[in-house]
């Protein structure tokens, strides 16, 4: 008689196509590297076919593994969910957080916040996945991304946690080399632009003047980038004019390294946005991180134990 199917090893199988190889799932599921290829081996015996190819330097999926993967992930979720729903109301979070946020943010914000979450929920572990990749939530497990600027639409929820400004900065020695005296944001169009290309229109900016006047103004990049902080680096090196957050620049501005060109004009502002997975149930460990974060944004910080 045949082995009846065992679903724990559907997700074992899952765990080792998310963490890219056995060593590392092994590590996140806390068993033996031997143990978990002796589960996949037996899955793959059951289903008469090879779920991954290895090599002495990686494991990927053949096609049958992308099948399986694609085909149950959501299933894996839903069972989750369920988990979820039932044990919705515990006060404390256990198990595992899995987060994900441009990596210059989960540098500069979110890691001191989870530092001090940490230490309010020490039995919850904390999975943060810094990467400027919009990952899809479902299939990477992840429980909540954070995410900057302006929203998709999508099937997820969302909530906001705050909102920024966005800055048009250039540094002093740019400015005197370029002789660069803006007035008005049509002055800017000949300069030498630092582009995000990471934005959906880098290219093109609209500013807004407190009498009513609208001016949109399209510029030519000089260097592209795809991350704040290098962008941030090269303004200060004299490379040009770029617009980046007010969280970003304002030490800066502070301290003389950057100069705000049209400061009596404004850009659209952005927003930061908790985005986690559409299901009738959130998590409480969900739950508790949105709210505690957006706490810590607006400056109301718990006191550490010493």
């Amino acid at each position: 008689m045949a082995e009846p199917l065992n679903l724990n090893r559907i997700e074992l199988f899952a765990a080792v196509a998310e963490a890219g190889g056995f060593t590392a799932a092994a590590e996140r599921l806390g068993m033996t590297k031997a143990g978990l290829s002796q589960q996949i081996a037996r899955l793959e015996a059951q289903l008469g076919t090879a779920l991954f190819v290895r090599t002495t330097r990686r494991v990927t999926l053949t096609e049958a593994g992308e099948t399986l993967l694609r085909d149950t992930a959501p299933l894996i979720q839903s069972l989750h969910d369920s988990v979820a729903r039932l044990n919705g109301d515990i006060a404390v979070p256990t198990g595992t957080l899995r987060i994900t946020a441009p990596a210059d943010h989960a540098a500069s914000l979110l890691a001191p916040a989870l530092a001090a979450f940490g230490d309010l929920y020490p039995d919850l572990q904390i999975d943060l996945l810094a990467t400027d990749e919009v990952l899809d939530l479902v299939r990477e497990r992840v429980d909540v991304a954070i995410r900057m600027g302006w929203l998709r639409d999508s099937s997820l929820r969302a909530t906001q946690l705050g909102r920024f400004e966005q800055f048009a900065v250039a540094a002093p020695d740019y400015l005197a080399r370029s002789g660069l005296q803006a007035r008005h944001p049509r002055d800017l169009v000949g300069e030498r632009w630092l582009v995000l290309s990471l934005l959906s229109a880098p290219l093109t900016w609209t500013f807004v003047h407190p009498e009513g006047e609208n001016c949109t103004i399209r510029v030519q990049p000089a260097i592209r980038t795809s991350t704040p902080t290098t962008a941030l680096v090269l303004a200060q090196h004299g490379a040009g004019v770029v617009v980046l957050d007010e969280g970003t620049v304002t030490p800066l501005l502070n301290d003389g390294r950057l100069v705000r060109l049209l400061p009596e004009w404004t850009l659209p502002a952005g927003g930061m946005y908790a985005v986690y997975p559409d299901s009738r149930h959130v998590p409480a460990k969900v739950r508790v991180f949105i709210a505690f974060f957006r706490d810590w944004l607006a400056g109301k910080r718990p006191v550490r134990s010493a």
